[in-house]
C-alpha cells in the first residue's frame, strides 16, 4: 500500500531536524547500550527476560541494533490494512495507512504514531557504513531499536525491521 508523498513543509522539517541532529552528534552516546542506560522506559526487563521472550533474530534487533536480512520477513511487502506494534512491549507504532513497499525489502513508512518513536543518533548501525552516523529509530515505551529514518527518492522515511513488529490485521 502506498500513500501520498510528504508535502515540501513536512519534509524540510523533518531533514532540518535530522540534519541538526546529525550535526549534534558529537556529544551524542556511542551505541543503543548507553541509550538503554540513560532513559527511563516504562518497560524494563532483564537482559534474560528480553532472551526468553524473544527469538535470537529478535533479541539481536530490539535489544542489540541488529538488522535483519532483506527481503527475510513478510512483512515487507504485505498490504494488508492493520496496526504494527512493537514485538517486544506492543506498543503500536505504524499504521499500515502510512505503509510503502519498496524494493530494499525491509518494512517502510511515511511516519509513526504521534509519540510512538523515539529518535536518535546511531553511530553503530548497519546504516552508517562508514559515511557518519544514522538516525535510529526507537519504541518510546521500551527502548528497542526498530531501524532507521532514511532519504530514499528525495522522501524522509522509517526503514524497519518486520522481526521487531507484530501486526494486527483492522476489524472487517
Amino acid at each position: 500500500m502506498t500513500s501520498a508523498p510528504l508535502d515540501r513543509r513536512t519534509f524540510l522539517g523533518t531533514a532540518a531536524l535530522g540534519s541538526a541532529a546529525i550535526a549534534a552528534g558529537s556529544s551524542a552516546r556511542a551505541d543503543l547500550a548507553d541509550r538503554l542506560d540513560a532513559y527511563q522506559f516504562e518497560v524494563n526487563r532483564p537482559e534474560g527476560e528480553w532472551r526468553e521472550m524473544l527469538s535470537n533474530l529478535e533479541f539481536n534487533v530490539l535489544r542489540e541494533g541488529g538488522t535483519e536480512p532483506a527481503r527475510s520477513h513478510p512483512y515487507w511487502e504485505a498490504s494488508e490494512p492493520g496496526v504494527y506494534s512493537c514485538k517486544a512491549c506492543d506498543l503500536p507504532l505504524y499504521d499500515s495507512e502510512w505503509k510503502v513497499i519498496l524494493p530494499m525489502g525491509w518494512v517502510f513508512f511515511y511516519h509513526s504514531r504521534p509519540t510512538a518513536i523515539l529518535t536518535d543518533i546511531d553511530r553503530s548501525g548497519p546504516m552508517t557504513g562508514g559515511t557518519g552516523p544514522a538516525i535510529e529509530a526507537a519504541c518510546r515505551r521500551c527502548g528497542s531499536h526498530h531501524g532507521h529514518i532514511v532519504g530514499i527518492n528525495n522522501e524522509v522515511i522509517h526503514c524497519i525491521n518486520g522481526a521487531g513488529l507484530t501486526f494486527t490485521p483492522s476489524a472487517t
